[in-house]
Formats: structure tokens, sequence, C-alpha cells
């Protein structure tokens, strides 16, 4: 039973991930600018979080050494996310979800590259499998709305992503349970945005209804705490490499909204470019 719950609770957490265009594409529609959807996103998520760990009684307090690591890892996590939701502007949502599921990829570029991690024939292929994918996504949109500037913006997310990994990896100074490190990174990167959109002079925008609050609330809950709620009971229950392979429900997950609510479009290049890039990753991670 536990093996099964934490299938159920993998297939959640990528599942639920996979529905931020859900949640995202509407509040854009409704004129809202990524920064601002990104802003209440870490504020609702932040909230959520922090109930959690009061009713779970858990302390709230950090030592001075892990500011400096919590705050690069904020960073990192902004830089993720403004660049997804910029990508959303370029081309369809299930598409720029595919290309930032890239980020296993990247990590073990990185890996490989700065930190000497073991060459093999079996990453070297998952790494031309997946830059072949993004060929066949860059030429299977007929309507022209995914570009060679969209690619670059969606990969800069999955990079952020993969530096964000690496760096929580690699930190040593860091010794707290998940939750509480989400609640921070969310905490700190909320405030570093703020102080990015004070600077730039752009403003914060007020939410326009109901719906678009409804909208931004969902966005925090469940793609955020919800996936990452359910993330932590699946590794306990089936491990990370497990779990990560199920993590392939968010670009699949992404497409089928992306089709079925908002019409994107869907030819068989573009099909054999996520197979491909889902194929690359499924392979990173069972290799690790």
């Amino acid at each position: 039973m536990n093996k099964v719950n934490g299938f159920l609770y993998g297939l959640l957490s990528s599942a639920s991930f996979g529905l931020i265009p859900l949640f995202t594409i509407p509040a854009i529609h409704q004129g809202m600018q990524f920064w601002s959807i990104l802003l209440y996103r870490f504020l609702f998520a932040m909230l959520a979080l922090a109930g959690i760990l009061l009713l779970d009684k858990q302390s709230f307090r950090i030592r001075r050494t892990e500011i400096l690591p919590l705050l690069l890892l904020a960073l990192l996590y902004d830089s993720s996310a403004v660049f997804l939701f910029w990508g959303y502007k370029f081309m369809a949502s299930g598409v720029a979800t595919t290309l930032h599921f890239m980020y296993p990829v990247l990590t073990t570029l990185i890996m490989m590259v700065f930190f000497r991690e073991k060459k093999s024939v079996w990453r070297i292929a998952a790494i031309a499998l997946a830059v072949s994918g993004v060929f066949f996504l860059s030429h299977g949109d007929t309507t022209g709305t995914v570009t060679l500037t969209g690619i670059f913006i969606v990969l800069l997310s999955a990079l952020g992503y993969a530096l964000y990994l690496v760096t929580v990896s690699q930190l040593k100074s860091l010794e707290m349970k998940g939750l509480k490190m989400t609640f921070y990174v969310f905490l700190f990167g909320g405030t570093l945005l703020f102080i990015g959109i004070e600077v730039a002079g752009i403003g914060i925008q007020a939410i326009p209804d109901r719906i678009t609050l409804g909208n931004l609330v969902m966005l925090a809950l469940v793609p955020t705490v919800i996936s990452n709620l359910a993330l932590v009971r699946a590794i306990k229950n089936i491990g990370s490499t497990l779990t990560s392979v199920l993590g392939a429900m968010e670009p699949v997950t992404a497409v089928c909204v992306g089709i079925l609510i908002f019409g994107e479009p869907f030819t068989q290049s573009i099909a054999l470019g996520i197979a491909l890039i889902i194929s690359a990753v499924t392979v990173i991670i069972l290799k690790r």
C-alpha cells in the first residue's frame, strides 16, 4: 500500500505542477503582467505554507549563516519562474512547460562540466535526444507561435531551475526541512521580486476581479503547495528516482490543458519533440 500511495502522490505532485498554465493564462488574458502574477503566487503560497508549518508546530527560526544561501536559492527560483511565465507570451503553454521540463538534462550537464560527474554513453545519448526534441518543437508549430526567442527564454527558465537544484544539493550550510526551506524561498523570492518591481518603476497591478483572484489563489495552492506536499510524501514512499520519473506528467498535463482548454496547436512534430524530451529526461533520471 505504501508503494501504491507513493505512486499516487508522485502522479498528483507532477500533474498538479503541470496545471500552472490553467491558472496563469487566464490571468494574463485579463491584462495582468507575469511579474505581478508571480508576486501574488509567492504571497499566497507563503501564507499557506506558514499555516502548514504552524499546524505542524515547526520552528520558523533560521541561523544567520542560512540567510545568504536562502537568498541565492530565492534568486534562482525567481529567475526560473519569471522566464517560464514570460515564455507563455511566446509559445503554447504546453510546449513551454515541456521545454522547462528539460531541467534534469541541464542539471546533468552542469554536474558533468563543473563538478566532474562521470560521463556515460547513456547520458550523452539523452542529451542528444533532448536537443532533437527542442529541434522538433521549434519546427513543429505551423502557426509560428514557437519562436527562437521564446525557446531561448524558456530554456533560461529550465537553466534557472537546474541551478536551483544543483545549489540545493551542494549547500552544506543549509540544514532544514523541505517545506520550511520552500517557505523561506518564497518569502525571500517575493521580497526580491517586489524590490525589483519597485526599482524598475513598473508597479504592482491590482487584481482585476474575483475570478482572477481565484485563479491566483489556485495557482499558489495547487501547483505550488499541494505539489510540494505530495512530492515529499511520494519521496518517502517510493524514493526520489521513481518520483522524478513520474514527473513526466508535468508536460503531459500542461499539453492536455493547452489543447483542450486553450485550443493550442498540436502537430506530429510537436508530439515527437515532447516524446523525445520526456524520453531524454527519463533516461537521465533512471541512469542516476
